[in-house]
């Protein structure tokens, strides 16, 4: 286990990835908790400090200039909560505070997050290019990728690994390793503190990038740490061999 680990030239700190000087982090969802409200599940709105707090830790490593945030950036598909405008302007008033540069990437969340943006004059784009990265949100497959690039980020996937404990399940958050058609691929976890994401070994992908997730390659987050999994078909093999016990 290492505090950091690099796939493809990029740093993984913590929850985010670092490419040069620039930080990337993906799928914050603010306004999670007010939806939730709305379904019932009475949970307090308490995702925006934690936040604040994991990018203050991850920045402290990571000394970078930049920022982006890689899509759904609010949770709410069909209208703009309460929540998601302070939150979301809260946020941004607090990355200007301690970044040169932030751009924000829209995802399949991001419908009306444009509205929200235009109080601090920052436009969302589909696509940022770092050197030979292209980073996307991962919801669908761009039309033109340019051809310096080498290495694609996305996220969207929410990836995390179920790990068994006896009977208990720990879900972990992961960054995955791999390809899609010539190019490299990495898919950043959430940002989210309220959900950990879909499990890999057990539950379908939903991006068009990940064709198969068995030959991708886990890096687990926890308590800052990183920790190489190996491939996805190789843990499923080991977990297929605890479960004959």
């Amino acid at each position: 286990m290492n505090s950091s680990a690099k796939i493809f030239d990029a740093q993984i700190v913590n929850n985010a990835l670092k490419i040069r000087d620039t930080l990337i982090i993906s799928d914050l969802h603010f306004g999670y908790e007010s939806s939730l409200n709305n379904q019932g599940l009475m949970i307090p709105q308490y995702q925006f400090d934690i936040m604040v707090d994991s990018l203050d830790a991850i920045q402290e490593k990571a000394n970078a200039r930049n920022i982006i945030l890689n899509g759904d950036i609010k949770h709410n598909f069909a209208n703009i909560s309460n929540q998601e405008w302070k939150e979301v302007l809260d946020f941004i008033d607090y990355l200007s505070d301690n970044y040169v540069d932030i751009k924000v990437i829209k995802g399949n969340h991001d419908n009306f997050t444009q509205y929200i943006l235009n109080k601090r004059d920052i436009l969302m784009e589909d696509s940022v290019v770092i050197d030979n990265f292209f980073i996307t949100h991962g919801h669908n497959i761009p039309e033109n990728i340019p051809e310096n690039i080498e290495t694609i980020v996305i996220g969207h996937e929410h990836p995390c690994i179920g790990i068994r404990n006896g009977e208990r399940v720990e879900k972990v958050k992961t960054f995955l390793k791999g390809s899609w058609n010539d190019y490299n691929l990495i898919v950043t976890p959430s940002f989210t503190p309220i959900t950990h994401g879909s499990d890999v070994l057990h539950e379908k992908t939903i991006s068009p990038f990940i064709e198969d997730v068995l030959k991708f390659e886990v890096f687990a987050v926890e308590d800052e740490e990183v920790f190489p999994f190996g491939f996805v078909n190789d843990i499923l093999l080991v977990e297929e061999d605890y479960n004959s016990f």
